[in-house]
């Protein structure tokens, strides 16, 4: 779910900055004014400046960025991540049949459902989407390994060349649906930014600016009641700083970011209505290492620094001891969600900080610490760039700290606060040393473990890899038992290759677990109820996700 959850610096940084949220006619002015008759809602990332862009299938897109693609595209179904293992709800289709083997899936498309140009939406729709993200490598992000897919009036037949058994849902949840009567003319679709855009959803682009996206309802044509929310203002804000005064003077009502102090700064400033919810999902986050750079490369430095790092400090000082709830087993799964996964022989084996214990390795391995200077085996100082965007503040904690820890066995670790957008660039190119990133979640490890590690997903540095193994590790090992776990024909066969999976992840460190993921928000109830919460998590509850449309039709004006 590309993708960080909750308020964790979270994913971008925006562009006004907290001038912005602190002028007289700031983005939720009217509703301010408006008591009952709220009819928009002011959504808010910050991501910094955008690009216009409303390429749906793009995750540098100003759409993906701060998620309003959901809102003009929709998918198949509505799976919830929250509740992975309920079955997902019919949404562009009415459902979605699979063979025994998961390589083979009928889907019926609803026949009711319409474009905003007025054009229905068909099952050639569906299946030409499928084949326009088969046909271009650059926006099968997870690897889905499409055979053959034909339609036949609503109905849609989709094979695989593997298992769909760990994707299904995500696939039916998570891929826009697009029209072909416009697609199918665009030259190219791995870039083009799609400046008039066409989708099934209930809203359609009313304006764009760098700092702000406005969506406006349809007036007809859409498949389901329309919400009752009228507009959408999408803002991008600088930095967490300014992303969290606009929510805290309510001139922002529903973000995803990462609040130090959150009950000082955010819910103090208004009890009844400001609200955090952070629900916790199968996915983590972390420190990932460009395996490919020496002396990286080896894996006794990447043990070493694994040992060294300080998680508890990380998540009370960095992660305000909510955010990123700490990661204890050495497997990176985090507990509850992952305790049953965890193989016999790493039950109860938890990171600790090891200091001496890393020196030792690293001797071994023919380091050399010399006064407060490690030197690797040819004699070179080790030095380190760790980088991150520089608006997201918890991640830019954590890299202070991890600074901190490495150098207490002589690695020089150096802090790059870079622009958001070269970042995500960079990262997905391998063109970094190490960096905190999330990883895909899902209602089994194997995202997690996908993410890190699968040789489908390796790219020569300098080519993109948007799906996942951005430190470049290359284990064919680790890549067949990943294809064994999601190709298995019984638990049995799926828990043998996850033990496997989990002794290559500890045993060559591709990347430092630290803290384990959530789906959640930052949201205000004074002009806008109906919200997902602890009482009816129906939703994930972050504006960047899929469900964030489900989301939006849930609401009501707080006084109606």
């Amino acid at each position: 779910m590309q993708r960080r959850k909750l308020f964790a610096v979270a994913l971008a940084g925006v562009l006004a900055s907290g001038g912005l949220a602190a002028c007289g006619d700031s983005p939720n002015e009217g509703n301010k004014k408006a008591g009952s008759g709220a009819t928009f809602l002011t959504v808010g990332m910050p991501n910094g400046p955008q690009t216009e862009n409303h390429n749906p299938f793009l995750t540098t897109s100003a759409g993906a960025s701060l998620g309003y693609r959901w809102m003009i595209y929709e998918p198949l179904l509505m799976w919830n991540p929250v509740k992975p293992a309920e079955p997902s709800r019919p949404w562009l289709a009415t459902g979605a049949e699979w063979t025994p083997d998961f390589k083979k899936a009928t889907i019926t498309v609803r026949d009711n459902a319409k474009w905003s140009d007025g054009k229905p939406v068909t099952g050639d729709d569906v299946a030409f989407t499928f084949n326009l993200i088969k046909k271009n490598e650059a926006l099968n992000l997870a690897a889905t390994p499409y055979g053959e897919i034909t339609a036949s009036g609503n109905t849609v037949t989709a094979t695989f060349t593997s298992s769909m058994f760990v994707y299904k849902d995500k696939w039916l949840g998570q891929t826009p649906i697009v029209p072909k009567h416009i697609w199918e003319g665009i030259k190219d679709p791995t870039t083009d930014p799609n400046k008039t855009p066409v989708g099934s959803g209930p809203y359609t682009l009313k304006s764009f600016t760098p700092q702000t996206t406005t969506l406006t309802v349809r007036a007809d044509g859409y498949w389901q009641d329309l919400p009752q929310v009228k507009e959408l203002r999408y803002t991008s804000y600088t930095d967490n700083n300014a992303q969290t005064t606009a929510l805290s003077d309510g001139s922002n009502e529903w973000s995803f970011v990462f609040i130090p102090n959150y009950k000082t700064v955010f819910i103090d400033k208004d009890p009844a209505h400001y609200k955090v919810w952070a629900p916790p999902v199968l996915g983590i986050h972390g420190l990932y290492i460009n395996t490919t750079k020496a002396p990286f490369d080896n894996v006794a430095l990447r043990k070493a620094m694994s040992m060294v790092v300080n998680r508890e400090d990380i998540f009370n000082q960095a992660e305000a001891g909510y955010f990123h709830p700490l990661i204890t087993s050495v497997t990176g799964l985090p507990s509850p969600a992952g305790d049953a996964f965890v193989a016999p022989e790493y039950k109860g084996v938890n990171q600790k900080v090891d200091v001496e214990g890393a020196k030792k390795v690293l001797a071994d391995a023919g380091f050399k610490l010399e006064g407060t200077t490690l030197k690797d085996p040819s004699g070179k100082p080790v030095k380190i760039t760790l980088t991150d965007p520089s608006g997201w503040s918890d991640y830019q904690t954590s890299l202070e700290i991890v600074k901190s820890n490495f150098a207490e066995i002589g690695i020089a670790a150096t802090v790059d606060k870079a622009n958001q957008d070269a970042w995500f660039r960079n990262v997905e190119e391998g063109k970094f040393d190490a960096t905190f990133r999330w990883t895909n979640g899902g209602s089994t490890p194997y995202d997690i473990y996908q993410t890190i590690m699968d040789g489908k997903l390796l790219k020569k540095i300098g080519v993109a890899s948007p799906g996942g193994n951005f430190g470049r590790f290359n284990s064919p090992e680790a890549t067949a038992a990943l294809a064994a776990y999601a190709n298995a024909a019984d638990d049995a066969a799926r828990t043998t290759a996850l033990n496997t999976i989990q002794k290559i992840f500890v045993e060559q460190v591709p990347m430092i677990p630290v803290g384990a993921d959530n789906i959640g928000m930052a949201y205000s109830t004074k002009n806008w109820v109906g919200w997902p919460d602890d009482t009816n998590p129906y939703s994930a509850g972050q504006p960047t996700q899929a469900n964030a449309l489900d989301v939006v039709l849930h609401l009501k004006p707080a006084n109606s």
